[in-house]
């Protein structure tokens, strides 16, 4: 399976809520994401299957090397691209919504450089990025 937006979005959701909570189920995935049961049970399987995720005997989802490496790579560019657009002024919302939009689809030198831009902007110092 290629990682698509999809799975990132998948990828990125487990890894949110695992910082959130002891443990992660599918039933909390479909809360976050508003997705039906079937939809992301299937998500779930195949992600398992790439080795991007594994299920415990108690349903417990957690994030395999592979998968928690795509995960911490979106979340970093979710987390940097809403702060950059409303550093600009744009509102929280509206940032939020726009980096879910364009995280997945800026080519790895850009989002480098507008980090790194980013990054001279604020001082390096903010503790989410």
């Amino acid at each position: 399976m290629a990682i698509t937006e999809a799975v990132e979005n998948y990828l990125e959701t487990i890894l949110i809520l695992s910082k959130a909570q002891p443990d992660v189920h599918a039933i909390d995935i479909c809360s976050y994401l508003g997705y039906s049961r079937p939809t992301v049970s299937i998500i779930l399987k195949k992600m398992k299957e790439e080795g991007l995720v594994s299920v415990d005997g108690n349903n417990h989802i957690t994030l395999t090397d592979a998968g928690r490496s795509v995960a911490e790579r979106i979340y970093d560019r979710h987390s940097t691209l809403s702060e950059f657009f409303m550093l600009l002024g744009v509102k929280k919302d509206q940032a939020l919504e726009d980096a879910c939009k364009v995280e997945h689809d800026l080519s790895d030198e850009t989002y480098t450089l507008l980090k790194a831009h980013y990054l001279k902007l604020v001082g390096g110092q903010n503790g989410k990025v």
